[in-house]
């Protein structure tokens, strides 16, 4: 999987600097038009996760992911071939479903093939996955140089034929070990274990701890957005900074992610730990408010330094909160209903990443320093109350199941 991640981010990473560079050059639609299209289609993503995650639990997962990928190809492909906004909507969308589904399901195997060692699994995928960016990220800089049609046109194909390898690679994976749960009772002879958590009657949208978990989270997931579209245009517009640093963000980040993401992934070895680490989230989402909305001062030097400072606490952020987010959003969820209620939780992200930009744009940036003391306030917060909300649920009794007699011992049962 770690290879599948590798090539599908490669190619993503030829695409999603130029995505909106394709729309005006190639396909001429308006800026206006192109930020419509991919709101409108970045929308039908948010359905992707819940409905793949379902399919999950009732179909194979190696067989769910590799529809999710001829989906994502031929949209891809077709891509080429469509002219106008109503024609490229469509593919947009199922661009958008399939690459939401995908990021979802590729978390349900990792944490399947991982089992306990999920947190430093993600940690090493997360770094793969920036490596694949950076790859794909510089190969498109560098055709850029030449800036013609064919150029964008060969981005595109490009990413179209990372999907088909990938569909190739996932069509020779193994199935991963069904979901367990295992129901261990006190013995003569030791101590009870914890049982593992049954689903609740309804599935995850009944599940109001869960629901109010996953609500944290899509707050939390702005700092996506903050990164990718709030800090480039701070330092454009509002600051003396070097326009260059626009770019130096991404360039940050990645390096960051690669050199410590692994290590920092310690911080959610176990649920409790994970919680713990919401509290030095939220003080990163504090200083990153701060340190944001400092860049305004008039120094270009001193402004320099803000925004790298933003742009490291952004980064930790990232590291720690996905670690947290990724062990969390599996343990607390149901073993016999794990692909239903990650692919809710996934909602969290695509919900996120569609709203994001805009609060960015018409709220954070549009009201000056204090939108981002204000947005770090409300990010750190959101970490405290999912602290509070995460340790009650660990804390709670496991509903719906009946203790066994003393006798028994600890049993796994399959759920497929």
């Amino acid at each position: 999987m770690l290879w599948i991640n590798l090539v599908d981010k490669t190619g993503s990473g030829l695409w999603v600097s130029v995505t909106a560079l394709y729309f005006v050059v190639v396909a001429g639609l308006s800026p206006g038009r192109t930020g419509l299209l991919l709101g409108i289609g970045g929308a039908f993503g948010i359905a992707g996760p819940p409905l793949t995650g379902r399919l999950s639990d009732r179909l194979p997962l190696t067989r769910v992911l590799l529809g999710v990928q001829i989906v994502r190809g031929a949209s891809s492909f077709l891509m080429l071939l469509a002219h106008g906004f109503w024609q490229l909507l469509p593919l947009v969308a199922a661009g958008s479903f399939g690459e939401r589904s995908a990021s979802v399901l590729t978390k349900i195997f990792a944490a399947r093939v991982a089992g306990p060692d999920r947190a430093r699994y993600q940690a090493v995928q997360r770094t793969v996955v920036n490596v694949g960016y950076t790859f794909g990220g510089l190969a498109a800089s560098t055709a850029l140089a030449f800036g013609t049609t064919a150029v964008y046109r060969a981005l595109l194909l490009g990413d179209a034929l990372s999907f088909v390898l990938v569909a190739v690679l996932v069509a020779r994976c193994a199935e991963p070990p069904a979901a367990t749960r295992t129901v261990v009772a006190r013995t003569s002879t030791g101590p009870v274990a914890a049982p593992a958590r049954r689903r609740t009657a309804g599935g995850p949208w009944k599940d109001r701890g869960y629901l109010a978990y996953a609500a944290t989270d899509a707050v939390m997931f702005l700092y996506g957005s903050a990164l990718s579209v709030g800090l480039p245009l701070w330092i454009i517009t509002r600051t003396t900074a070097p326009h260059g640093l626009a770019a130096a963000v991404f360039v940050i980040n990645t390096v960051i992610v690669v050199v410590l993401q692994v290590r920092l992934s310690r911080h959610a070895g176990t649920p409790r730990a994970a919680a713990d680490a919401l509290r030095p989230t939220g003080m990163w989402f504090l200083m990153c408010g701060a340190v944001t909305a400092a860049a305004v001062v008039h120094a270009g030097w001193a402004a320099a330094l803000a925004v790298i400072g933003s742009a490291v606490a952004l980064t930790m952020v990232e590291m720690i909160q996905s670690s947290i987010s990724w062990e969390l959003s599996v343990h607390l969820a149901p073993a016999d209903a794990q692909g239903a209620y990650v692919g809710v939780h996934g909602l969290a992200q695509s919900t996120a990443r569609c709203v994001g930009p805009f609060l960015m744009t018409s709220v954070v940036i549009a009201t000056g320093p204090a939108g981002w003391l204000a947005l770090g306030a409300v990010l750190a917060a959101a970490a405290l109350l999912q602290r509070r909300l995460v340790l009650r649920r660990l804390a709670a009794p496991v509903p719906d199941l009946a203790v066994p007699p003393l006798s028994e011992v600890p049993i796994t049962v399959s759920e497929h």
